[in-house]
């Protein structure tokens, strides 16, 4: 075998698989994994084998775009059948434990009256004893919280449903992918690989720095029959290399929707991870991997959706990070998995929680976790944090998606905090309902008038220019809105000058220029230089 050192070429996908599904953190956390076995992968299935045309219809229709309709244009359907019966048989234990906790659920809702839950015990499903503790609320409504650490070390968490699919991307061409399983297909390679995996870290590696074919396929395991196809994966072209920033500003990378690297000569912090392929002709600006520093001392994560923790993204990243921030959760609540733990059992060192108003403090930059409001559909989730950076005397406000339903709140942080000399918002104000992410959790069915009233919406004009006027930023910029196109495959967005969300952002832009602010809506790549001394700003 050949010993020339080679490169993984810039554009090869390590895509990450659950059961051949697109995996998301919800697949990992045993409790909503099992719930989303059964409340979203055997349901799309079983609709599909049932009636493969109405998808093929569906998946044709744009207003139909990120829905639960599987995109194989009606073909493919013994495949998908014999997915379905290997999902039933060998994720049968999940499929127990789901329906166990729907027991549970109605359990309760019959027998909890108020009174001592001791005697409610004995009626929990066996399978779960041990695992959850019955609670109330100050109300007296009965629920239940999970010892998610017990799952994680229990049968019910099980690497084998994980993978890994290896295939090249010419353009940013992708269909949704929440709703599709990864069928065998050409020209795509399927490794059976846990998520934790180091060999994905060295595969990873490759793309900067070189090593022999022989080193990566033994350590993969690449199947003789799949050699040829594995080569195709790899060149000897030295890949550009990265330029680390050695200014004495503070330079500010904007990666597409709310990816954002902070730089100085000393430090580095990335926001949200969400980073563009490389190595293929296209027609928006961008920046890349290419772009990322060797070493990244801080990843910071806003909260627990598909867009800001993508594990295509993140994997691939691992072996870079020193340290990565997440939001302090691990309630035990269904709805609100910790961060902490699915990042820990897929193989990330040094997890970092930060509670609201917490200090991350290292040389003349400081982290602090800022409550994040909203966007979660009512739901009690704990999982979710913005971001005060500051460095040197410059501050940098990361909301992502909070919805500033109670401006009082920034009014009572704006006295911790001071002003600010830049906000990042986003203004997606129409998000789906709650049942688009969290639908397989729940026990009942969800009436569609409430459905549609709780959604994963963030803030609208009023909300933002209230926000904005708290902080009294010299720069405003709107960004997370799923715009680009490389993100159409996760986010499925695709805005119109007359859609809500466009003609909201571009009001609270035209009202911060008035203002005398800097202000835009932030689309495929933007570098920002700044001092590390406040200047003073007169609006």
């Amino acid at each position: 075998m050949n010993k020339q050192p080679i490169y993984l070429k810039p554009n090869v996908v390590i895509e990450p698989l659950f059961d051949r599904w697109y995996a998301w953190s919800h697949l990992i956390s045993p409790a909503t994994a099992a719930m989303n076995i059964t409340g979203r992968h055997m349901k799309i299935m079983n609709s599909y084998i049932q009636a493969p045309q109405i998808h093929a219809a569906a998946i044709k229709n744009p207003k139909m775009l990120g829905g639960p309709f599987m995109d194989y244009n009606g073909g493919r359907v013994e495949d998908v059948k014999q997915l379905r019966d290997n999902t039933m048989q060998q994720q049968a234990p999940m499929i127990a434990l789901s329906e166990a906790l729907k027991e549970l659920d109605k359990m309760l809702k019959a027998n909890a009256r108020g009174y001592s839950l001791d005697t409610l015990y004995e009626k929990v499903p066996d399978m779960l004893k041990g695992y959850v503790e019955l609670v109330y609320d100050l109300n007296n409504n009965a629920t239940y919280r999970v010892f998610e650490q017990l799952l994680y070390k229990s049968p019910y968490y099980n690497t084998d449903s994980q993978s890994i699919a290896l295939w090249i991307t010419e353009n940013d061409d992708r269909p949704f992918v929440l709703s599709t399983p990864r069928l065998d297909e050409p020209g795509v390679l399927h490794l059976n690989l846990p998520f934790k995996s180091r060999a994905i870290d060295e595969l990873a590696r490759m793309k900067r720095t070189p090593q022999t074919l022989e080193y990566i396929t033994n350590l993969l395991e690449i199947p003789a029959d799949q050699q040829e196809l594995f080569n195709t994966f790899f060149t000897e072209t030295e890949p550009q290399p990265y330029r680390k920033y050695e200014g004495d500003k503070i330079r500010m990378r904007y990666f597409g929707h709310a990816c954002i690297l902070v730089e100085t000569k000393d430090v580095s912090i990335l926001v949200d991870p969400l980073i563009s392929y490389y190595g293929y002709h296209h027609e928006v600006d961008r920046f890349s991997d290419v772009d990322l520093p060797d070493m990244i001392d801080y990843v910071l994560i806003t909260h627990n959706h598909q867009d800001h923790v993508l594990f295509e993204t993140l994997l691939p990243l691992r072996h870079k990070i020193k340290n990565i921030v997440v939001p302090r959760g691990g309630s035990g609540s269904l709805q609100d998995p910790s961060l902490k733990l699915m990042f820990q059992a897929i193989g990330f060192k040094n997890v970092v929680e930060i509670g609201e108003l917490e200090n991350i403090v290292f040389g003349d930059c400081t982290i602090t976790g800022i409550p994040f409001m909203g966007e979660h559909c009512d739901l009690n989730i704990q999982s979710k944090m913005c971001h005060h950076v500051q460095v040197g005397e410059f501050s940098m406000l990361f909301v992502a998606d909070s919805c500033n339903i109670e401006p009082r709140l920034y009014e009572h942080i704006q006295k911790e905090t001071g002003d600010v000399d830049i906000v990042f918002l986003g203004m997606e104000c129409d998000g789906a309902p709650l049942t688009w992410l969290y639908g397989p959790l729940l026990s009942d069915e969800l009436p569609r008038d409430k459905d549609s009233s709780r959604r994963l919406a963030g803030s609208n004009f009023e909300r933002g220019k209230a926000l904005v006027d708290v902080f009294n930023p010299q720069e405003v910029y709107v960004y997370a809105m799923g715009m680009e196109p490389w993100l159409k495959f996760i986010s499925s967005i695709q805005y119109t000058d007359e859609s809500n969300p466009i003609v909201a952002s571009n009001k609270l832009i035209e009202d911060c220029r008035k203002a005398g602010r800097v202000s835009e809506r932030l689309y495929g790549e933007k570098e920002l230089l700044y001092s590390k001394e406040r200047e003073a700003v007169t609006i």
